[in-house]
């Protein structure tokens, strides 16, 4: 259904003004900006408690940075891939138990790699020479020790410093932690996971908040047949129109008025704008009145981060039957990391991922050239590995619907910037798993922060309209998905 059909009371053309105060409905209405997991569950709540709500969309898919590949004949997460916390009191465990589907567990709690654990892996040099397993395991109990001591230093100095500058003055003060030669290697690969989990280099990540997160028990699940069925489910006869880029967003004036990039204009009583950081961080949106300078401040100090994944699919599976595959590199920026699909879903998939300012630096490649190059990584490890027979390319960080894959702690970030980044102007709300103080960068994240805009705008409309008699706060869909069917969590 076009949103000229189902909103034409809405939709002006040209000139607005006028037209404002004319069509007045006792139902209210949200225009929801963004189609990912974060506005859809704002929308998903909106339209059980009886509003008038729309999606506006600028992809040709719904999803955002969750995207399901399935060119491969079998699902794969170009975005987002995990539960990170496999435990009922995950707000996704309803929906996925609901659905049904398979959680394939990576990791138990307190893994010091975050998504997985070392009991599936097998780390390779640069000459192809497989690390023994005793030095894995002794090499991450010193980065354990390492990491321990950086609390030191940040109770040391008041102000923030970089992770990375924290375990150089660690070493500096513990040389016995220091590695040499191969040892030092697998160092770095610890420290490149870790700069994985963050989406940017060490350098850049926050002391005084790196181990703050508060991160759900039952530790980590990969989702088995893709992200994809719960943004499907969440969907479900929601007005989402796509390929429609929004310009700008006039705000405050009892309505709100959004512009798209055709030059048509759509009113609703409050929107929930619920873009990546990096398209608020780049102004590819016009918001008028201009945004106060404590909200323009929070946009600017929260950090964007990138993380790409390259997948590659084979005729047969050549490589053992481990969960992950790794180089190591006497920097963390060589190191490579490759997550085996076949061991959870049965399909002969490698998906090679890379973050911070190397994955940056993968995007300058054509798509040709960065499979080249993942596959020299590869034959390192098996020098006969064949050519894939299909592969796939991200490029988070320079595709222009998102500027990023997830968000970050810049370091010296103020107490208060969650706040005021998810705080609404008016009628203007805000969601995303950047607004996500507790689970930021997380799939869990993005949506409880929709629902949480969602409940915001909802209650500031029916007390502005005054309509709290027709608000049905939760429907009979909301209570199916509390039904108390375990999570279906397997690990070969």
């Amino acid at each position: 259904m076009d949103l000229k059909d189902s909103f034409s009371d809405n939709l002006l053309d040209g000139t607005f003004a006028p037209h404002i105060g004319r069509h007045r409905s006792s139902t209210p209405s949200v225009i929801v900006i963004g189609g990912g997991i974060s506005g859809i569950a704002a929308a998903r709540i909106l339209k059980n408690a009886s509003f008038k709500v729309h999606v506006l969309e600028s992809r040709d898919r719904i999803g955002g940075r969750i995207h399901t590949d399935y060119s491969f004949g079998c699902p794969v997460d170009m975005g987002a891939s995990w539960l990170h916390g496999a435990c009922n009191e995950n707000p996704l465990a309803p929906l996925i138990r609901h659905l049904g589907l398979p959680l394939y567990r990576t990791s138990g709690d307190n893994s010091v790699l975050y998504d997985h654990d070392l009991e599936s892996y097998a780390l390779f040099d640069m000459d192809g020479l497989q690390v023994s397993q005793q030095m894995v395991i002794e090499v991450g109990d010193v980065f354990k020790k390492i990491l321990n001591e950086t609390e030191r230093v940040r109770d040391e100095h008041s102000n923030d410093m970089s992770v990375l500058q924290a375990i150089s003055i660690v070493l500096d003060r513990h040389p016995e932690l220091r590695q040499e030669g191969l040892s030092h290697e697998v160092l770095q690969w610890y420290i490149c996971r870790m700069e994985a989990w963050f989406a940017v280099d060490a350098d850049m990540i926050s002391l005084q908040t790196w181990d703050q997160e508060h991160v759900l028990s039952g530790g980590h699940g990969l989702m088995v047949q893709g992200y994809h069925p719960v943004i499907k489910a969440l969907a479900n006869d929601i007005d989402i129109q796509l390929n429609h880029r929004v310009t700008k967003i006039s705000y405050g004036s009892g309505k709100v008025i959004v512009t798209v990039e055709d030059g048509r204009h759509f009113v609703a009583d409050a929107v929930i704008v619920t873009v990546p950081l990096g398209i608020l961080k780049a102004n590819l949106i016009d918001f008028e009145p201009k945004f106060p300078e404590w909200k323009v401040s929070a946009i600017s100090d929260l950090g964007m981060g990138n993380e790409n994944k390259i997948a590659l699919r084979f005729h047969d599976v050549f490589w053992p039957n481990v969960e992950f595959l790794g180089i190591v590199a006497p920097t963390s920026y060589s190191c490579g990391y490759f997550l085996n699909l076949h061991k959870a879903t049965g399909h002969p998939v490698l998906v090679y991922m890379a973050a911070g300012r190397f994955a940056f630096d993968l995007e300058k490649k054509s798509n040709e050239s960065a499979v080249n190059f993942v596959m020299q990584q590869l034959r390192k490890m098996f020098p006969h590995a064949p050519e894939p027979t299909q592969y796939l390319v991200s490029r988070w960080g320079t595709d222009p619907n998102s500027l990023g894959c997830y968000s970050y702690d810049a370091v010296g970030k103020p107490i208060d910037l969650y706040d005021r980044l998810r705080a609404p102007l008016g009628n203007l709300f805000f969601a995303g798993e950047a607004v996500s103080v507790e689970h930021q960068g997380s799939v869990h994240g993005a949506y409880s922060a929709g629902v949480m805009a969602a409940k915001n705008c909802r209650r500031y409309l029916m007390e502005r309209l005054g309509s709290l008699e027709m608000i049905q706060v939760m429907s009979a869909r909301d209570e199916v998905l509390e039904a108390t069917v375990p999570l279906q969590i397997s690990r070969i």
